[in-house]
């Protein structure tokens, strides 16, 4: 069967744009064994995948040539694709029979009467086999699959594990897809990569980012018109104005129906300890503008009576991280040490929580903090704000392979609170203070555009203080600093004991407190 195939002419344009954009290209050069994408609408990257899929099935065994399986959820898709592969063969001059239509031979009776589309490339034995529906059973196959517009197959889930049987003979796995709701397999899978519970690679393109990427010149390209900046604002504004309200799932890659709570309460209690203390120090309005000496006693003494002993007792064959989310006035300053020990388990001993404490004293507590924890490898501060000041003292004192400097965007959220959850749940993750307040901050963490995040809303504590899941963005801070980074310990000498500073005292030294040679601890 002979299925027409269209070339676009581009001879007689003046400047020729690479084949491929760019977030094609990122896809095809990804060699992963299992990678998938998020993607808008029309992004072409089924016909980038295309050009990928002809090389690998015209390229001998040696050269890594395979078998491709392609499965969609209908027919009009796998023609297109069909037609695709077919083009690319041309335009690559590789040798390949014309399409051949067919039946699959599948175990499964049900699958009996799945249409197929099948080019053989005689050069190195392998073919592109295109199916119009999902099979049932893909035992005895090897290859590649390409799954497209996952989402919307039906018992995907089986179909995954049938495909991943692949992965262990040398065979790859392709998932693309537009996303069709929060709690579909697709979803699920990409949550599962993002947590580290499952190995492979995740993209992800919006029709914003596609059209950055050049979409729209390529449309122009096709259609023969002249590219303008206010043609391409225009058009886009069209594409979003014809999706309406679906635009957000279909265009900007983010699930239906993300709403509620993400962690349910019977998974933060079940790690929680009662063992665990959490130390407030909360400081009255007007201690601000006490003298320096005054403020740094009553710091110490609050440090001495509550922070030292636990430090103290800490196992210092373990390595240890911090996390730390800044508040000054309105919200908490909250730090979240973690403790590895040897079976890679991160156990929180206590949590520390400041309201209405001045800079210099929140510096006072966080050096004191880390330079008691055992064998210090990093720490993840926020430094969204005014909370730049203490991540910044924070680096130049620890230097800047110990402390990041984090301002959470919805990227950083939807890469790293994943892992917080898996740890959660198979238990790498432990004895978080069983306190309300941390309970709530936790709780309140939900799926805003489909990123698990604290929303701008606040919540009151049991001291009737208001809060802003600051425990929660600490724990995640914390739990990122224990994943990333875990090179050796610095070694760090203070500069000196610890002394009152002199009375009028009002300047830093060095980047950090410098008084009368006190050096935190």
């Amino acid at each position: 069967m002979t299925i027409p195939v269209s070339i676009p002419d581009t001879a007689r344009l003046n400047a020729v744009p690479a084949v491929l954009m760019g977030y094609q290209q990122r896809w095809v050069a990804d060699d992963s064994p299992l990678k998938v994408i998020e993607k808008s609408r029309r992004t072409g990257l089924t016909w980038g995948e295309a050009s990928d899929n002809v090389l690998t099935a015209a390229s001998s065994g040696i050269a890594g040539g395979q078998n491709v399986y392609y499965i969609a959820y209908n027919q009009d898709m796998t023609i297109e694709y069909i037609q695709a592969c077919a083009m690319w063969a041309r335009i690559f001059n590789h040798a390949a029979s014309e399409i051949e239509e067919g039946i699959w031979d599948s175990e499964d009776d049900a699958d009996k009467h799945i249409k197929t589309y099948t080019i053989r490339f005689p050069g190195s034995g392998f073919r592109i086999v295109a199916l119009s529906s999902r099979p049932s059973n893909l035992r005895g196959r090897q290859g590649i699959i390409v799954i497209d517009e996952a989402a919307f197959h039906e018992k995907l889930d089986e179909l995954l594990k049938a495909a991943l049987a692949m992965l262990i003979w040398g065979g790859k796995v392709r998932v693309i897809s537009t996303h069709n709701g929060q709690d579909n397999p697709f979803n699920e899978l990409i949550t599962d990569i993002r947590a580290g519970k499952r190995k492979g690679t995740v993209h992800r393109v919006t029709f914003k980012e596609a059209v950055q990427d050049g979409l729209y010149r390529r449309v122009c390209m096709r259609l023969g018109i002249e590219w303008t900046a206010e043609g391409q604002d225009a058009w886009t504004k069209s594409v979003y104005e014809f999706y309406g309200d679906g635009a957000t799932e279909e265009l900007d890659c983010i699930p239906s129906n993300s709403s509620g709570a993400w962690l349910s309460r019977a998974l933060i209690e079940s790690r929680m300890s009662t063992d665990t203390p959490v130390l407030r120090w909360e400081c009255k309005d007007g201690f601000e503008v006490l003298s320096d000496s005054v403020r740094y006693t009553e710091c110490q003494d609050w440090i001495e009576l509550n922070l030292k002993p636990l430090l103290d007792s800490l196992p210092k064959e373990c390595i240890s991280f911090n996390g730390e989310d800044f508040g000054r006035t309105g919200d908490l300053t909250v730090h979240a040490p973690l403790i590895q020990m040897q079976n890679l388990v991160r156990r929180m001993p206590f949590l520390i929580e400041l309201r209405n404490v001045p800079f210099r004293q929140q510096e006072q507590v966080c050096f004191y903090l880390i330079d008691g924890l055992p064998k210090f490898r990093g720490g993840a501060f926020d430094a969204r704000g005014n909370g730049q000041f203490m991540a910044e003292v924070a680096m130049q004192r620890y230097g800047q392979q110990r402390i990041e400097q984090i301002m959470p965007t919805e990227g950083w959220y939807r890469e790293h609170m994943p892992p917080v959850k898996a740890a959660l749940e198979d238990g790498t993750l432990i004895d978080l203070p069983k306190d309300a307040d941390v309970l709530d901050d936790l709780r309140i963490v939900q799926m805003v555009r489909g990123v698990p995040r604290v929303p701008e809303t606040r919540t009151t504590g049991q001291d009737k203080g208001k809060r802003h899941g600051d425990a929660a963005i600490a724990i995640a801070l914390a739990y990122y600093a224990s994943r990333e980074m875990q090179g050796g310990p610095i070694e760090f000498m203070s500069a000196g004991k610890r002394e009152a500073p002199p009375t009028g005292f009002a300047g830093f030294g060095g980047g950090r407190i410098n008084w009368g040679g006190f050096n935190g601890r």
